[in-house]
């Protein structure tokens, strides 16, 4: 599980649909756009992403770092801290 602090940088980039880069804690990196949060079929939370027209669900505790490839108000990047 993540901190609610955390979960807000998912929200932010859903709601805005900004271009990332999820860095997963396995080392892979996923270049894509935040579209929405929801469960997977093993009820863990995850942000729906789309790369290259794709739709894709990436577990919120595997990702490492996010980082937004805009200009933004929010913020450039993040680290992820599990609990």
């Amino acid at each position: 599980m993540i901190s609610c602090n955390d979960y807000d940088y998912i929200e932010i980039v859903c709601m805005h649909r900004y271009p990332i880069k999820l860095t997963l804690k396995s080392g892979e990196q996923i270049e894509c756009v935040g579209l929405d949060t929801q469960r997977n079929d093993s009820r863990e939370e995850c942000i729906k992403v789309s790369i290259q027209g794709e739709q894709q669900l990436v577990v919120l505790t595997q990702i490492a770092t996010l980082d937004v490839c805009v200009d933004n108000p929010h913020f450039q990047h993040v680290s992820f801290k599990t609990s």
